[in-house]
């Protein structure tokens, strides 16, 4: 079995992505994961570029990494700077790490209309800013920026850059579609021609410009490489690059090559959900492998198939990745999507009861007035055993009043909320303010109960969205209020439809609440 390395750039081609930025601390940690995940190498960042990166490498040296061995990235020297006074060298080399990627230009454009120089003069910059951090005892990996484009232009000269960076010591020739423009089948021959040319192993680094990064880097991997650089979540400038989320699994379980551990796989999941909440990005849930919906199931036909063999719509485990498999509930529904969200529920419910057909009629019925219950599994559950008459109602509204006053131009409106609730026959009449309607309402609802039910106190509201379902109906349209929240142990989403705002954030902020207070009581 063929040992594959694999080579993370989260921290810095990653770190490039728009709107995209890590603070040292936030690095150390992702740094941390990495090694976690069993990565062979990690990216730090470019030390002469900022002095935050030079004190991450600093602070990185403290890092007790099992697997993974910390990398600094600069470029060949200046041309008018001899080696030995050239300021990102001498960043490199005080970076202190063992091993340091240098990237140089194998495209004779960018040698001519980027760089200034002649053709010649690039392979110098090329051999001497390997040969001198090979010389301070650096293992050098050479990065063949825009290598593919380069070839396509002038093979005979791209070929010459890596001859002069195997020449001078590198320890790894990394092949880089930079424009992320080439082709899954170019990639291939590309490689397999480089391979004649060169001894010293090869990797690739690839760009998702023309949405086939992974593709490209798995075609570079069956051609011979023994490299693959990417990001987590496929992080990166424009369009970002090479996904190490989708390519681990696939050169462990579709092309059985050596990369990381089964354990290691297993929590791939975890470790990109981690970097998207340090990124303060919202995960995508329709990401290959790791999102949410890679083995969610919604359709009739579809949901009854898994049930009774996962193989039927699932390529692989979803366990092997740290994932789980989902059943969806929403108008495609059948019996069996009923039955296996019971089942998942733990309400019992046979496959001949006579409620089955009941909530399939009251779901589709719902979705037709524009609930959805694909984000609120916590409302859904609630309808569920309510229907089957396994619940009990915590409290009663009698009733409530939202007022929005707004006492000069350039002050910001006030929101205050009153509200009247029985609990199991004592009436509590409390009222709030809050910074906006909902919040007011949430406030005092919260306000009312917590005498009653202290644990409500352990609730956050964690996400809060509003759709509107019929646009052309304007300011009159139906609206459909999604809140997602959690306790410090769980988190659930509840629903809420109506014409008015207010009361359909108050039917998602009961459902909230009752879906906490019935799990209490079940534990």
């Amino acid at each position: 079995m063929r040992h594959i390395e694999i080579y993370d750039t989260t921290l810095r081609d990653g770190a490039q992505s728009e709107d995209m930025s890590f603070s040292v601390e936030d690095k150390l940690r992702i740094s941390q994961k990495l090694d976690f995940l069993g990565v062979h190498y990690i990216e730090g960042g470019w030390p002469g570029a900022n002095p935050k990166d030079l004190l991450f490498f600093k602070e990185a040296k403290k890092l007790s990494l099992k697997t993974s061995k910390i990398v600094a990235f600069g470029s060949t020297r200046k041309a008018n700077h001899k080696v030995s006074f050239d300021p990102t060298l001498q960043s490199l080399l005080h970076a202190g790490t063992e091993v340091v990627t240098l990237f140089g230009k194998s495209w004779n454009l960018h040698v001519k209309d980027v760089l200034g120089v002649p053709l010649k003069k690039n392979l110098e910059l090329i051999s001497d800013s390997i040969a001198y951090l090979h010389s301070k005892g650096k293992r050098v990996f050479f990065d063949a920026e825009h290598f593919f484009d380069g070839y396509l232009a002038d093979p005979d000269y791209a070929i010459l850059t890596l001859g002069a960076a195997e020449k001078a010591g590198a320890a790894c020739l990394i092949l880089c579609d930079t424009n992320g423009g080439t082709m899954p089948w170019q990639v291939k021959e590309i490689v397999k021609a480089v391979q004649k040319e060169v001894k010293t192993p090869l990797g690739i680094h690839t760009h998702n410009d023309a949405e086939v990064a992974v593709a490209n880097a798995l075609m570079a991997v069956e051609a011979g490489v023994s490299q693959v650089q990417g990001t987590i979540n496929g992080l990166g400038e424009r369009c970002g690059n090479a996904n190490l989320t989708s390519i681990l699994p696939n050169l462990k379980l579709k092309m059985q090559f050596d990369c990381i551990s089964d354990e290691q796989l297993s929590h791939l999941q975890e470790v990109s959900r981690f970097v998207s909440e340090i990124a303060n990005l919202s995960p995508n849930k329709y990401q290959a492998y790791v999102g949410n919906a890679a083995f969610a199931h919604k359709g009739g036909v579809h949901v009854d198939a898994v049930r009774k063999n996962a193989r039927t719509y699932e390529h692989i485990a979803p366990e092997k990745v740290g994932n789980k498999q989902r059943i969806l509930i929403s108008d495609y529904s059948g019996r069996g999507n009923i039955l296996e969200k019971a089942k998942e529920y733990k309400i019992p419910l046979a496959p001949d009861h006579p409620r089955v057909r009941e909530i399939l009629h009251q779901l589709k019925d719902l979705e037709g007035q524009g609930y959805q219950f694909e984000g609120a599994e916590g409302s859904l559950e609630l309808m569920m055993k309510k229907a089957i008459g396994g619940y009990r109602r915590f409290f009663k509204l009698v009733g409530f009043r939202v007022i929005v006053e707004k006492r000069k131009e350039e002050e910001t409106p006030i929101s205050e909320a009153t509200i009247v609730v029985d609990v199991n026959g004592q009436i509590e009449h409390t009222a709030a303010i809050g910074n906006g309607p909902v919040n007011a309402l949430d406030t005092a609802l919260r306000k009312a109960l917590q005498k009653f039910y202290p644990s409500l106190s352990e609730i956050k509201l964690l996400d809060y969205k509003v759709r509107v379902l019929a646009a052309q109906d304007g300011s009159a349209s139906k609206v459909r209020v999604l809140s997602e929240s959690g306790d410090g142990h769980i988190k659930w989403g509840t629903v809420g439809v109506s014409e008015n705002i207010i009361e359909a954030s108050w039917q998602a902020l009961v459902d909230s609440i009752e879906y906490k207070l019935l799990h209490d009581e079940e534990v």
